[in-house]
């Protein structure tokens, strides 16, 4: 019987609750503000992963770019705190991406709204 998830997956998940605890309690930058962590993905042999995040203030562009710069200078120190935390015989690379599918959905989202009132306006007319 296969396995459900692969171990990149479940080392994934496991490394996404590790870095949203370290940003939320060891990251003191106050420019940062509030980033939650929405995915992570790693390569095959676990030496790289690609952590999605999000900010609360994610309108602005000048505040997404700020807020990945100080994430990605900071790699080193979050990447020693996921060591120390994960038993892992390898630490991966971290690399922090800014992730647009929470705003897609969003604007999607609307546009179907505004659709649908605008059907519903003609169907009373």
């Amino acid at each position: 019987m296969a396995k459900s998830f692969s171990r990149p997956q479940r080392v994934g998940h496991e490394l996404q609750k590790e870095i949203a605890i370290i940003l939320q309690r060891e990251i003191k930058d106050p420019r940062l503000g509030m980033v939650t962590v929405s995915d992570v993905e790693l390569s095959r042999d676990l030496s790289y992963a690609k952590i999605f995040v999000t900010f609360l203030n994610d309108k602005d562009p000048d505040v997404v770019n700020q807020g990945l710069k100080i994430l990605n200078d900071a790699t080193g120190y979050i990447r020693s705190l996921v060591g120390k935390a994960m038993q892992l015989r390898i630490i991966p690379e971290l690399k922090f991406v800014y992730d647009e599918s929470l705003v897609e959905g969003m604007r999607m989202s609307n546009l179907v709204s505004e659709v649908i009132n605008n059907d519903e306006r003609r169907h009373k007319d």
